[in-house]
């Protein structure tokens, strides 16, 4: 059983920046997708975005321009640079990782972004 643990998450102010980071107890190289979702209160959850095993990025048409996606394979972890953020970016913010046909999930991380 992969585990995933996220941190970096907080409460911040409309127009800053915060950055999580997802270390998987695997080694990251291993997985073919590893990526973030969010869910906020009342909503379903979405895609943030996504990282390959060759770093190709894909990010959801609301965070396109102001989220990176990045890998640290020396470090073993994934990070989802997070700028400009906004009020409605405020959510539980997760990691999952795909190998196969499983995909593992981490605890989940808040961010609060106060307008």
């Amino acid at each position: 059983q992969v585990q995933l643990v996220e941190s970096g998450g907080g409460l911040v102010q409309a127009g800053g920046s915060l950055r999580l980071s997802c270390v998987p107890s695997g080694s990251i190289v291993s997985f073919n997708v590893v990526g973030w979702q969010r869910q906020a209160p009342g909503k379903q959850r979405e895609l943030v975005a996504t990282i390959t095993y060759v770093g190709s990025t894909n990010y959801a048409v609301s965070v396109k321009g102001r989220f990176t996606i990045s890998r640290d394979n020396f470090k073993n972890t994934v990070y989802l640079q997070m700028n400009s953020l906004k009020s409605e970016d405020t959510a539980v913010y997760y990691c999952y990782a795909i190998m196969g046909s499983k995909t593992s999930w981490g605890q989940g991380t808040q961010v609060t972004v106060s307008s």
